[in-house]
């Protein structure tokens, strides 16, 4: 039985003279499988190089808006307070007496402008 087995698979001999176990065709196969591997492990880390590489701009493209946004949200708020700050200074002037200028004003009017103000 292992001499059938011995004598499918038969020993071979190669272009050297040396015996091999394996048919030169299946040898040359499994080199060229072989290569094959070694070429698409290379691309899988030229791969990688890349895809990190595109990672890493779309991070920092994401921290940029971020960044944007936080200014535009802050120039937002600012404008909103200038807007009251305006708004509250405006009831201000209209809640205050007109300023007195000489001889326009007695004193019992602005005395009366306090009071009923």
């Amino acid at each position: 039985m292992a001499k059938d087995i011995l004598g499918e698979a038969g020993p071979h001999f190669d272009e050297l003279n040396k015996l091999r176990v394996l048919d030169p065709e299946v040898t040359q196969q499994i080199i060229e499988l072989k290569e094959e591997c070694k070429d698409f492990v290379d691309k899988i880390g030229q791969f990688h190089k890349i895809v990190g590489g595109l990672i890493e701009l779309v991070d920092q493209l994401a921290k940029a808006a971020e960044n944007e946004r936080m200014k535009a949200i802050g120039a937002q708020n600012l404008l909103e307070f200038t807007a009251k700050q305006r708004e509250r200074k405006k009831k201000k002037t209209e809640r205050s007496p007109p300023a007195a200028t000489p001889g326009t004003n007695s004193r019992k009017e602005n005395a009366a402008w306090k009071v009923s103000g």
